[in-house]
């Protein structure tokens, strides 16, 4: 038997990168997997794919529902989904700082809160928070980003407290830069691209990009029963950017 055979996992922002990868490993490792995602067209079986916004509490609400339904419960929450922001503090307007806390930090809260009752029916419940290494590090340009990640971190640990006595497991992971197509788009914007992503190698003791079956296998650990010891913790997959300083 696989790690996570027979147990219902809801993925959001399962679309791609670090989602997506994290969906593909629960499902090979014996998992039934939701996704939920604002596109979901680039999902297909055995996956199940549902549209949703966690933005909408009443769209949450819904396409959780639907997806426990059909799953036959829930057992596991990875919230994944999320948006960046670059620049400092004078950067982004209001709404900018509003639209990125919705996502990044309230948009968990309504997934969790939506997922309880099923999580709390579960002998194996556990819900992991895809946080940052911009919680715990000064990273320039990164101000809201950083903000709404540290959100995430402190939101952890105190969803931990409140259902460490329902039998829900919390926890979260802390990437470093990962080679997605968000940090793809980023680098596409940069002067110098090629400049830029060998800097990003370059402040990670790995001397690489983090890879999103990297983060995925973390998250799985995080989730399963095999971890049954741990909730309120917060565990790095960033090449040692937060605790190394290499000389070069």
């Amino acid at each position: 038997m696989s790690e996570l055979d027979g147990l219902k996992a809801v993925v959001t922002g399962g679309a791609e990168g670090i989602g997506r990868a994290t969906a593909e490993e629960m499902l090979a490792l014996g998992a039934d997997v939701a996704v939920l995602d604002r596109a979901t067209d680039p999902v297909g079986a055995p996956l199940r794919p549902y549209r949703c916004d966690v933005t909408d509490r009443s769209g949450v609400e819904a396409a959780i529902a639907r997806a426990a339904a059909d799953l036959g419960g829930i057992d596991i929450v990875v919230n994944n989904a999320g948006i960046g922001a670059v620049g400092t503090v004078a950067d982004n307007d209001d709404a900018e700082w509003h639209r990125v806390f919705d996502v990044n930090v309230v948009g968990m809260a309504r997934v969790t809160a939506a997922a309880l009752p099923h999580l709390r029916r579960s002998n194996a419940a556990s819900v992991v928070n895809v946080c940052s290494i911009a919680a715990l590090n000064g990273l320039p340009q990164r101000a809201l980003y950083s903000a709404s990640k540290g959100a995430v971190l402190s939101l952890t640990f105190a969803m931990a407290a409140d259902h460490v006595a329902d039998g829900v497991r919390v926890n979260c992971v802390c990437p470093g830069t990962v080679d997605t197509a968000w940090v793809g788009r980023l680098l596409g914007a940069a002067e110098d691209p090629v400049a830029e992503r060998a800097a990003l190698e370059a402040r990670q003791a790995i001397g690489r990009l983090v890879s999103p079956a990297e983060v995925a296998r973390a998250i799985v650990y995080l989730a399963s029963p095999l971890s049954g010891s741990t909730t309120g913790s917060a565990l790095d997959v960033d090449g040692g950017v937060t605790r190394l300083r290499m000389r070069r």
